[in-house]
């Protein structure tokens, strides 16, 4: 049984900082990749951020790079995400997502429950 868990969502004013946390557990061998997703009320889904396991980072949502930054801790299955200068448009639920291998092989993408990110003016 594989869990990917998100924490550290909640309420920030306009311009602060909030850091997501994400650690995928269970019975799997490694983790190829882990990333962050958001969708807002009434938007698709959008990607925001990934980091290999080797540490490549990809920022493809143009609106959060330079103030978005993902890291990762591979001795315990989890990245983060440094949210700075928040703004209104960042509300969102924010998904975390890890690309695993299973045991036999195989690959799997696991998603978390989401976390709510609330921005206030």
């Amino acid at each position: 049984q594989v869990q990917v868990v998100e924490s550290g969502g909640g309420l920030v004013q306009s311009g602060g900082p909030l850091r997501l946390s994400c650690a995928a557990t269970g019975s799997f061998v490694s983790v190829l990749s882990m990333g962050w997703f958001r969708q807002a009320p009434g938007k698709e889904r959008e990607w925001v951020a990934t980091i290999t396991k080797g540490g490549v980072t990809n920022y493809p949502l143009d609106s959060v790079k330079g103030r978005f930054k993902v890291n990762n801790n591979n001795s315990e299955n989890t990245v983060y995400q440094e949210m700075s200068n928040l703004k209104p448009d960042d509300t969102a639920v924010y998904y975390c997502s890890a690309e695993l291998v299973l045991v036999g092989g195989a690959t799997y993408e696991y998603w978390g429950q989401g976390t709510q990110v609330t921005v206030s003016e």
